[in-house]
C-alpha cells in the first residue's frame, strides 16, 4: 500500500506529459498556396488571386513591382510591362509557408485617329499613340506601299480615298502587342498642278503640287518659245508669249488640255510677260519696245502701244481684277508702273526698281515683284506702301510667280539658278520645289 502511494503521483505526472505532447502534435501545419486568374496579361488588365492556403490566419502578398497586400484574395493590375514574381506568405498556428507564381505583363497597344470621321486624301492625318508599358513602336499605315513609321505619334497622308487597316505594334520589357484599326479615307481636294515654261528645252511642263511629284511634258513649243504664261480659269484657256524670231513675236492660245493651239497675235518685238483680264475680255502683253499692248481674248482688236513709255523696255506685267489696275515693269529707267485697265492714269508706283516678274495676290491685297537691285523679292501693299523683303534671291532673274491658295504658298521661277522655289505667304519656310531646270520662266497654278 505504501508503495502504491509513492508510485501514483509519478504515474499521474507521466500521464499529463503524454496528454500534453499529443495535443501539441495535433496542431496542423500551415500550407501557403494560391492561384491566379491569368498569368499573362496586358498593362492595366486586372488579375484575381485566389488564396488556397490551409491552416493560415494572415497573409502577406508581394507582387514583384514594389507593391504589397494583406488581403486574403487580392486583385492586382500592372502599370508597366515585364516579368513579375508574385509571392504570398501565409502564417498560422502551424507556422509560416510561402508560394509564388510568375506573371508576364505585355504592353497595352492602343491609338486614336484625329477627326476620324472626316479624314480625306491629300490631307495629313494625326495618329495619337495611347499605348502603355512600351518603349518602341512600329506603325503600318496599310497603304499600297505599306508605309511604316517608328515615331511615337506620326502623321501620314493618304494619296487616294479608300479603306485602310492601320496597325501599331508596341514593344516593351514584357514583349509586344498589336492594335489595329480600319479607317475610311474620303476623297479629298485633288492637288493642283503647276505649269511652267522651261525655255532652253522649248517645253511647257506641269507638275502636281502633291508631295513627291515629278514634272511631265505638257506641250512641245519648239520654234515658238517665250517667257510669258497665263491661264484663264473661266474659259479654260492657256496663253503664252513667243519671242523665238526677233521682231516677229507672237501670242499663242490653247485649251486647258493643250489642244487647239492657235496664234492669236503676231508682229510683236520680243513679247515678255502676259496678263489676262477675264471680266474685261482682254489679254495684255509687255514688249521690248516700251509697249503694253492688248487684244480681245481671241486675239481680235489688237491695240499696239496701248500704253507706251518712250525708249522703254517692258518686262513684267500683272492685272488686278478687283481694282481694275495694271502693274508693269520698265527696265531702262527702272520703274514699276500702275495704270487703269483702260490705259489711263499711268503712274510710277515704285521708282528705282528693276526686275522681270510681278504678281498680284488679289485675295490678300498684296503685290510681289522681283527687285534685282536689292537681289530680292519684295512684298508690298497694292499702292506700293509697306514694302518688305519677302525673300533674298541673289543676282538672278525671276520671271514667274503663282500662288497656291489652298496651302498659302507663293511659288516663283528662278531663271539663273534653274529652280522653282516656294515659301509661305509671310516669307517663312522658303525652300526649293524643283531644281535642275533649264531656264524656267513663266508659271501658273491650275
Amino acid at each position: 500500500m505504501n508503495t502504491l502511494k509513492k508510485i501514483l503521483p509519478l504515474l499521474l505526472l507521466t500521464l499529463l506529459v503524454l496528454v500534453g505532447c499529443k495535443k501539441e502534435d495535433d496542431v496542423p501545419k500551415t500550407e501557403g498556396a494560391f492561384s491566379a486568374s491569368k498569368t499573362t496579361v496586358t498593362v492595366d488588365e486586372e488579375i484575381q488571386f485566389t488564396n488556397n492556403s490551409k491552416n493560415a490566419a494572415s497573409y502577406v502578398w508581394s507582387f514583384g513591382d514594389g507593391t504589397t497586400s494583406t488581403d486574403a484574395n487580392p486583385k492586382k493590375s500592372y502599370s508597366t510591362s515585364g516579368s513579375f514574381v508574385v509571392s504570398m506568405t501565409a502564417t498560422g498556428a502551424g507556422g509560416t509557408s510561402s508560394s509564388n507564381i510568375t506573371v508576364i505583363v505585355t504592353p497595352l497597344a492602343a491609338f486614336a485617329v484625329e477627326d476620324e470621321a472626316n479624314i480625306s486624301s491629300g490631307n495629313a492625318i494625326q495618329f495619337t499613340n495611347q499605348s502603355k508599358g512600351a518603349t518602341s513602336y512600329e506603325w503600318n499605315f496599310g497603304d499600297q506601299a505599306q508605309t511604316k513609321s517608328t515615331e511615337q505619334n506620326p502623321e501620314f497622308t493618304y494619296a487616294a480615298a479608300g479603306t485602310y487597316t492601320v496597325s501599331l505594334k508596341a514593344t516593351g520589357a514584357g514583349g509586344s502587342a498589336t492594335a489595329t484599326k480600319e479607317i475610311t479615307v474620303k476623297q479629298g481636294k485633288l492637288p493642283k498642278d503647276l505649269y511652267f515654261i522651261e525655255l532652253d528645252l522649248s517645253l511647257i511642263k506641269k507638275v502636281s503640287l502633291a508631295t513627291g511629284s515629278t514634272p511631265s511634258d505638257f506641250l512641245d513649243i519648239i520654234g515658238k518659245a517665250g517667257v510669258g504664261l497665263a491661264y484663264d480659269g473661266i474659259n479654260d484657256k492657256i496663253y503664252f508669249s513667243d519671242f523665238e524670231v526677233v521682231g516677229e513675236g507672237k501670242i499663242w492660245r490653247m485649251n486647258g488640255d493643250g489642244s487647239n493651239l492657235q496664234e492669236i497675235a503676231s508682229g510683236i518685238t520680243d513679247p515678255y510677260s502676259i496678263a489676262i483680264n477675264v471680266t474685261g475680255g482682254k489679254i495684255y502683253w509687255a514688249d521690248d519696245n516700251g509697249n503694253i499692248s492688248r487684244a480681245n481674248l481671241d486675239g481680235s482688236g489688237v491695240e499696239t502701244s496701248f500704253i507706251n513709255v518712250p525708249d522703254g523696255q517692258m518686262r513684267g506685267i500683272a492685272f488686278d481684277s478687283k481694282s481694275n489696275k495694271l502693274y508693269f515693269y520698265e527696265v531702262q529707267a527702272e520703274n514699276l508702273y500702275v495704270a487703269n485697265a483702260d490705259g489711263s492714269g499711268v503712274t510710277v508706283l515704285v521708282p528705282g526698281v528693276y526686275g522681270y516678274g510681278i504678281f498680284v495676290d488679289e485675295a490678300n491685297g498684296k503685290l510681289y515683284y522681283d527687285e534685282r537691285n536689292s537681289q530680292s523679292i519684295i512684298q508690298s501693299n497694292l499702292d506700293g506702301s509697306g514694302a518688305v523683303t519677302f525673300a533674298t534671291t541673289g543676282k538672278t532673274r525671276i520671271h514667274g510667280f503663282a500662288i497656291d491658295s489652298d496651302n498659302n504658298k507663293l511659288y516663283w521661277a528662278d531663271r539663273d539658278l534653274g529652280e522653282i522655289r516656294r515659301a509661305n505667304l509671310d516669307g517663312t519656310n522658303a525652300e526649293t520645289f524643283l531644281s535642275g531646270l533649264q531656264s524656267p520662266r513663266g508659271l501658273f497654278i491650275k
